[in-house]
């Protein structure tokens, strides 16, 4: 928009550089081009301002497909006024010399021939396509559809209007079709991730399979080894009972050997013993029996007295323990006057009865002292 001062009545007017500039006074071509400076006076001034740059134009417009589904088209047009002389005769860019703004609202009047021109072609094209073919080739197609329209459009080159570019940047159906529509690609893609979950799983479960078989396989291999073993020590301990019993066997015939040497050694170490213990006896038996043949010829030669001495001295020996005994005078006296002879030299009898007498006396006196409390009374 234009910049209007006021001085004294006159206006003074300084455009953008942008911005085509139609100064017309009383009827009559004044000053015209872009980015002027200039007095004038209001009364008699008439005045258009046509932009020069050039603008964007976004639309957004609905469509129906081939299949009767509603769509949603966002474009955006670029456009320039090529030749503004051409413009401000056939549209109104007339300014307020007071203020500088249009009077009326040109730029929406291009805005509204712009759009329904694009939303024209693009409704042939996508009443002919149905919604897949839209939705996948429909920005591409509709964006060339739309460009080449306003190329052929011949209004919009007699109002010297330029269309620069076309961007097309969604065709869109409506909320409920579109989640209708992603349905299946969503599924196909949980379809996919269940199938990469399944086959991880299927994965991990081959490879638990694969440990658990090696597991088990370590397990039968481990419990071969220990059967092995067990054989093994089975087969040693058999090995070494064997070897014990042998070897027991060995010590058994060696002990039996031995002792059998020892008892026949024993046996005739004990035979000749025997033999000499016979030897020995017989001896014995023979010097007895000549002892007694000898103690009988002896006693064949004594006389009464001295045999009842020895009868009595034999007796002694095999009587009881005798304590004490009691001898008194009187039997003593007797006793002394039998066993003693005539006064002289004793004969043989006498003195082998005094010797029996003395024996029976000794052995009376040792059998009645042997007693430490025994006594003797003559």
């Amino acid at each position: 928009m234009a910049d209007i001062t006021r001085r004294f009545g006159f206006r003074h007017l300084r455009s953008a550089p942008t911005s085509h500039i139609r100064h017309l006074r009383g009827g009559r071509l004044a000053h015209e081009g872009t980015g002027l400076a200039f007095w004038f006076r209001p009364l008699t001034a008439a005045i258009s301002e046509v932009p020069a740059d050039d603008r964007e134009l976004a639309m957004l417009f609905h469509a129906r497909t081939a299949d009767f589904q509603d769509l949603a088209v966002q474009a955006t047009v670029t456009y320039r006024i090529s030749d503004p002389t051409v413009a401000a005769t056939r549209l109104d860019f007339g300014i307020d010399p007071d203020t500088g703004a249009w009077r009326t609202e040109p730029l929406a009047q291009l805005a509204t021939l712009l759009t329904e021109t694009a939303q024209q072609h693009a409704l042939q094209l996508i009443a002919r396509t149905p919604l897949a073919d839209t939705l996948v080739d429909g920005v591409t197609a509709v964006r060339e559809r739309i460009a080449e329209g306003l190329a052929a459009e011949p209004r919009l080159g007699e109002i010297g209007l330029t269309v620069l570019a076309v961007r097309v940047t969604a065709v869109r159906p409506e909320a409920e079709l579109e989640r209708a529509l992603r349905t299946p690609a969503r599924e196909l893609v949980q379809q996919e991730a269940d199938r990469a979950t399944y086959e991880r799983r299927a994965v991990a479960v081959e490879r638990e399979r694969a440990i658990a078989e090696n597991e088990l396989a370590s397990q039968i291999e481990l419990a071969r080894r220990e059967e092995e073993l067990v054989a093994q020590q089975g087969a040693n301990a058999r090995r070494e009972a064997e070897q014990k019993a042998a070897a027991d066997a060995v010590r058994t015939d060696a002990e039996a050997i031995r002792r059998t040497r020892l008892a026949t050694a024993e046996a005739e170490a004990a035979g000749t013993m025997a033999a000499q213990q016979a030897e020995a006896a017989r001896a014995l038996g023979e010097a007895k029996a000549a002892a007694e043949a000898a103690w009988l010829t002896a006693h064949q030669q004594v006389g009464p007295e001295i045999l009842q001495a020895l009868a009595l001295i034999r007796l002694a020996e095999h009587l009881p323990r005798i304590d004490s005994i009691t001898l008194t005078p009187d039997v003593l006296t007797g006793l002394l006057t039998r066993l003693s002879g005539p006064v002289g030299r004793p004969s043989p009898v006498g003195r082998a009865g005094q010797a029996g007498t003395a024996g029976t006396v000794g052995r009376a006196g040792t059998a009645a002292t042997s007693d430490g409390g025994g006594r003797s009374d003559r």
